[in-house]
C-alpha cells in the first residue's frame, strides 16, 4: 500500500527539496503550505531544527513545519520555541470502486488536461492562483483536471493525479452561486471514474478540519479519515 504522504508528495510536488540536517525543506514558490513545509526524515536534534529554519530563511520562506501522526516530540519541541498549531488537516480515503459505483453524468463533469482558461479563472476565484496551477503542471504522474457543469454553466474545477495504487484529489473549488446543487458530488464521481481508468484502487483527499462543507462532502460519499497532520508556524 502506497504511503499517503508519498502520494501527496508526488501529486502536489514542491518546486525543489533541500536537505537541512534531519529535515527536508520544500521550496514552495507560492504553491501553498504543503509544498513549503519542512518535515523530519530521521532522528533530529535541536541543531537540525535550527538548520531547517536557516534554510527556509535562505529561501525567503517563513518557518513552517509539518507534524504527522507519531511526531509528538517534534510537536513539543516546536511549541517550546513559540511555534503555534496551524491548520489541522484530515486525510480521507475510500476505495475507488465504491466512489465509482454510480455512473458519472457525461454532462456534469469533464476530464481535461491541460486546463482550459475557464478552469484557471474558476480556480483563481477560489484563491488557487498561477503558483498553485504551476504545482499541477510539475506533476509527472498521470493527472487531469475536472471541469464541473450545472445549470448549463461551468460550476467548478478540481485537479487529480495518481501515484502507486492511489489517486489524490486537490484544488476542488465550486463557484459560490452554484453550490449546494450537487456539482461537487458529480465532480467527485467523475474523478473516481478517471482514477478507476488509471488502474488505482484507492482515492484520497486532504482537507483542513476547519473546512466543514468539504468534510461533510467527503463523509457523505463514504470516505473515512485515515490520518491527520498539522503545521507549526511562528
Amino acid at each position: 500500500m502506497t504511503d499517503i504522504f508519498d502520494v501527496a508528495e508526488a501529486t502536489w510536488p514542491a518546486a525543489a527539496r533541500h536537505e537541512a540536517g534531519a529535515f527536508t525543506v520544500r521550496e514552495g514558490r507560492g504553491g501553498g503550505q504543503r509544498v513549503s513545509a519542512a518535515t523530519a526524515e530521521a532522528d533530529w536534534t535541536e541543531a537540525d531544527i535550527d538548520a531547517a529554519e536557516a534554510k527556509q530563511a535562505a529561501l525567503g520562506q517563513p518557518p513552517l513545519f509539518m507534524i504527522r501522526d507519531g511526531e509528538a516530540a517534534l510537536d513539543a519541541a516546536l511549541a517550546a520555541r513559540g511555534y503555534r498549531v496551524k491548520d489541522p488537516v484530515n486525510v480521507y480515503e475510500a476505495a475507488v470502486v465504491a466512489l465509482a459505483s454510480e455512473p458519472a453524468s457525461p454532462m456534469a463533469g469533464f476530464a481535461i488536461w491541460p486546463p482550459l482558461a475557464i478552469m484557471r479563472d474558476l480556480w483563481a476565484e477560489g484563491g488557487i492562483g498561477p503558483e498553485r496551477v504551476a504545482v499541477m503542471e510539475r506533476v509527472a504522474e498521470p493527472k487531469t483536471a475536472i471541469l464541473g457543469r450545472v445549470n448549463d454553466r461551468a460550476s467548478g474545477a478540481a485537479f487529480i493525479a495518481a501515484h502507486g495504487d492511489t489517486a489524490m484529489l486537490h484544488a476542488l473549488h465550486i463557484v459560490s452561486d452554484q453550490r449546494r446543487q450537487g456539482s461537487a458530488v458529480k465532480m467527485m464521481r467523475k474523478a473516481a471514474h478517471w482514477a478507476q481508468d488509471q488502474g488505482v484502487t484507492r482515492f484520497s483527499v486532504l482537507v483542513t478540519a476547519a473546512n466543514q462543507p468539504a468534510n461533510a462532502l467527503y463523509t457523505s460519499l463514504g470516505m473515512r479519515i485515515v490520518g491527520h497532520y498539522h503545521y507549526r508556524s511562528i
